[in-house]
């Protein structure tokens, strides 16, 4: 049986460290998280579509970081969203071997007691990471729960475990059989630390200073002849195979085809046209060196050119570096240049920003290197791809990113798989001794496919990570096994992730989802943005600007930076951060729970029930019509994905509206008692009830609490209060505030009750410049017009918001003449007179009148114009109309400020 929530009497302050984690234990314990309709339960509903999210499986070595708290909220308020809306839910979490990050972290502790992965071995090396990652893998979970993701835990998924090592190999020989890998010598990102192939994603680019070298490439047949050459890698002229120019080059058009002479290692090599040399850079003559840079192992392919490797693993020379053997690339750099000058071939140096690529993990220089490896073809499952999102059936958010994956799809290479690492999804091939032909299986074999002989040895490398994670939406579900969860939660709904995988994962999933299940993997990508400081740089350890979410969220709450980070963002966009933004939203936070405390009194202080039908006051009406307006916009944004922007109003309406003035007027509602007060407190909680159920995907913790708090006072109450009757066990499964179709009075009410509230405005704005004493109620006459009606029925509002003396409040629809001496104002064409004499500067309040005039006269003539364009004629009838009325109001309001300006 299910617990109820926790009574917990309404304390007068917020206190969010000893309110998350029982509320956090609550949802777990019973069972929230879980689908509400599960193939595994005895209702379930096949023909009820899911919404199912994957989450983007962090490091199972990992520290939480903003990164980890961005896509956690952001999918935390996805799946929560669809949660209330009655949709089947289930987000499946998880975390990635992280081959690397994980057998770095091994060798380490190895390190520390003299040991090395090569002196205990490999069997005994797994043992000791699987030990690792039982003692410390669990870390980043935990702290993805105080986030407050509401994951289906049971669920939880490891790249590692035997169903996802079976999916990985599955999926291997699957492509192995169809001929879409192979293995062979290609030029691939090399780690000399690691001693390991490294992705593209592992490879971070940093600008840094270094310098360019220019020097001589003599030409074989005339040594007084040369083509000057620069380089910021003197120490790979040992492994270059042509000098490329452009082919309109007019410099050195007389040098194509000759053979010009490697300095030291005196081999000769051609000299090439190509257009890809820019002509611009350096000398506008490049030296190529096929085996250690990606452009020039494109044009050595297309020129037939040989590839010379002129390092080892441990990027130190090799044989093929002559007198150079043995010394490290950098040594190897300061001592071929002295060299060459020594020759008389250096011609000069000159200082240049480097675009330097750095493993991510080890920090090290990362060396384009010749290796084999192992390959997937990417080409047809690139196809397939493309055609995934081209034909509609994924939709990239934002649009804009859709390019972006179009071209790098467009001109994908061949993907190397294979990582020199031991901890990971060894590479299921085995070599015969015998036959030297290779065995691809399933399961182990124990003799070789081909000859039967015994003598067989596993290839000791394991699968990149990104192999195994690009199985993740589907594996997790069971596949390659035709489960009931595959059956029903697959395809799933959405990817939610960083821009900066879109290719790295996320178009791998997308071409693997379809190459082994024949289906999209996901309907929907969500990229969010990365997380910058306040001043919009990236945030480094170097920098000293790293924002850490647990120091935060300790000491300002979840809530506070969830809120902070979601309605901060857009899809796409960097975001900056602050902790004063933080700080903020912790006020919010505060402001939303003395609020609750308002509307539980309020309600405590109704009576049990009215003596008649309602009626409501304008201030009711009003509240309920904008709340109307608000739940049907926010529920616009949230289907376009606009999230940030829907978190944004809600809060605009709580703060602005909801707080600030219908609070304050129900204040005076509630003292008239009787059928008033319960009214009141009705709409009271109404409104707030709404406002926690849509503010609760942003802010699940205070929200949870504050509504189990306002579901005990109605219920203490009495009879339930009309309109408020879903009172589900806990908030997150209530269901989602769905705005009632326009009845035709919510425009006046709102029109009305902005005039009320544009007065009080324009009164306490001359208060405050004219130094009133806060507080000081003072006389006024406010002459209405046509408005009088209205302004009439807000009288006690009015005067106890604007502090004016209600005895000494005069409202009329016209004046016989303007009172002498006063400070007049003009609001929405409604007149207003403070008597002020002794405050007021005749000067000053004509500077301000006509400022004012001068702003009401420029609306004129901006709304005359429109009218005037073809957007009267082009525009809605109800829009048009709006526009005439604002008109005559500016008219209105213009022709009154000239009369107070020739009163002054």
């Amino acid at each position: 049986m299910e617990e109820s929530m926790p009574k917990v009497e309404l304390p007068k302050t917020y206190d969010f460290a000893a309110t998350e984690q029982r509320l956090y234990a609550w949802w777990e314990k019973s069972g929230f998280f879980k689908p509400a309709n599960d193939p595994s339960a005895p209702d379930f509903d096949p023909t009820k579509k899911p919404y199912v999210l994957t989450i983007p499986p962090p490091n199972v070595t990992g520290e939480l970081h903003l990164g980890h708290a961005m896509f956690v909220s952001m999918e935390d308020l996805m799946i929560r969203y669809q949660r209330m809306k009655g949709v089947p839910t289930l987000w499946v979490p998880g975390s990635d071997h992280a081959g690397i990050a994980t057998q770095l972290q091994v060798e380490k502790a190895l390190a520390k007691e003299g040991l090395s992965r090569e002196e205990i071995g490999r069997e005994a090396f797994v043992e000791r990471t699987w030990a690792w990652k039982e003692l410390y893998g669990g870390k980043i979970t935990k702290q993805i729960r105080r986030l407050g993701a509401s994951c289906d835990w049971d669920r939880e998924r490891f790249t590692l475990d035997d169903g996802l090592s079976k999916a990985v190999r599955e999926a291997f020989v699957r492509l192995y059989e169809k001929g879409l890998i192979y293995r062979g010598p290609r030029l691939i990102n090399w780690s000399p630390g690691l001693r390991t192939a490294v992705s593209d994603l592992e490879v971070e680019y940093s600008q840094e200073p270094g310098t360019l070298y220019f020097f001589k490439y003599v030409l074989a047949d005339n040594p007084e002849e040369f083509i000057p050459v620069a380089t910021t890698r003197p120490e790979t002229i040992l492994g270059d195979t042509a000098v490329a120019v452009h082919p309109e080059d007019e410099r050195y058009q007389k040098f194509v085809g000759r053979k010009v002479v490697v300095p030291i290692l005196k081999r000769e090599v051609p000299v090439i046209a190509d257009e890809y040399v820019t002509r611009e850079f350096g000398t506008g003559a490049l030296k190529i060196t096929p085996a250690h840079d990606p452009n020039d192992y494109q044009i050595g392919q297309k020129f037939g050119l040989p590839v010379i490797s002129m390092m080892d693993k441990a990027a130190r020379v090799n044989e093929n570096g002559g007198p150079y053997q043995g010394m490290d690339r950098f040594e190897c750099r300061k001592k071929i240049w002295e060299d060459m000058r020594a020759q008389g071939l250096v011609i000069k140096e000159e200082p240049y920003m480097l675009n330097v690529p750095r493993s991510q993990r080890g920090g090290e220089i990362v060396e384009p290197m010749v290796s084999t490896q192992w390959f997937v073809k990417i080409e047809s499952l690139a196809e397939k791809a493309l055609a995934a999102v081209r034909g509609g059936e994924i939709r990239i958010v934002p649009e804009r990113f859709t390019k972006v994956y179009y071209n790098w799809l467009e001109n994908i290479e061949d993907w190397c798989i294979s990582r020199q690492l031991w901890w990971g999804h060894r590479i299921p091939v085995w070599y015969c001794a015998d036959c030297g032909k290779e065995t691809v299986a399933r399961e182990d074999p124990t003799n070789c496919a081909h000859c039967g002989s015994a003598k067989i040895e596993q290839d000791p490398d394991v699968l990149d990570t990104w192999f195994s994670s690009g199985l993740w939406p589907f594996s997790t579900l069971g596949w390659p096994n035709a489960t009931a969860d595959l059956q029903y939660y697959y395809p799933t709904t959405m990817m939610e992730t960083g821009y900066d995988i879109l290719f790295f994962w996320v178009a791998r999933m997308i071409m693997f989802g379809i190459e082994f299940t024949g289906k999209p993997p996901f309907e929907v990508v969500y990229l969010h943005g990365l997380i910058r400081d306040e001043h919009g740089q990236k945030m480094s350890k170097t920098k000293g600007n790293v924002i850490d979410p647990l120091i935060v969220m300790d000491e300002l709450g979840t809530d506070a930076l969830r809120f902070t980070l979601l309605v901060g963002s857009t899809p796409g966009n960097d975001m900056n951060l602050s902790t004063k933004k933080v700080e903020a939203n912790r006020n919010f936070a505060n402001k939303l729970w003395n609020a609750g405390r308002f509307v539980v009194g309020a309600l405590e202080n109704a009576p049990a029930t009215p003596q008649n039908h309602p009626q409501w006051t304008l201030a009711d009406s009003w509240i309920w019509a904008r709340l109307q307006a608000l739940e049907a916009e926010v529920d616009r944004l949230f289907q376009t994905f606009q999230y940030g922007e829907a978190g944004r109003q809600i809060y605009e309406f709580f703060w602005s509206e909801y707080a600030d003035w219908y609070l304050e007027i129900a204040k005076l509602q509630m003292n008239e008692g009787g059928d008033r007060a319960y009214y009141t407190a009705e709409t009271l909680v109404r409104v707030f009830d709404a406002v926690l159920r849509m503010l609760h995907p942003f802010t699940p913790f205070v929200t949870e609490e504050l509504w189990g708090h306002l579901k005990r006072a109605v219920h203490a109450h009495g009879p339930s209060l009309p309109e408020v009757t879903d009172w589900p066990e806990a908030l997150m499964l209530a269901s989602w505030p769905i705005a009632r179709p326009a009845e035709g009075w919510e425009a006046q009410t709102i029109a009305d009750f902005e005039l009320v509230m544009d007065v009080i405005r324009a009164i306490r704005n001359l208060r405050a410049e004219k130094k009133v004493t806060p507080g000081k109620r003072i006389p006024a006459t406010i002459c209405a017009g046509e408005r009088l009606a209205a302004l009439e029925a807000q009288r006690g509002s009015i005067a106890y918001l604007a502090y004016l003396d209600a005895e000494h409040l005069t409202l009329t629809d016209s004046l016989a003449e303007a009172p002498q001496g006063q400070a007049a104002l003009v609001v929405s064409g409604v007149e207003i007179y403070l008597p002020l004499a002794e405050l007021v500067n005749v000067e000053e309040e004509r500077a301000r009148l006509s400022k004012e005039l001068e702003e009401a006269q420029s609306q004129v003539a901006r709304l005359e114009q429109l009218l005037g364009s073809p957007f009267a004629q082009k525009a809605p009838a109800a829009v048009v109309e709006k526009e005439r009325e604002k008109l005559a109001v500016f008219k209105e309001t213009a022709d009154k400020l000239k009369e107070q300006l020739q009163n002054l």
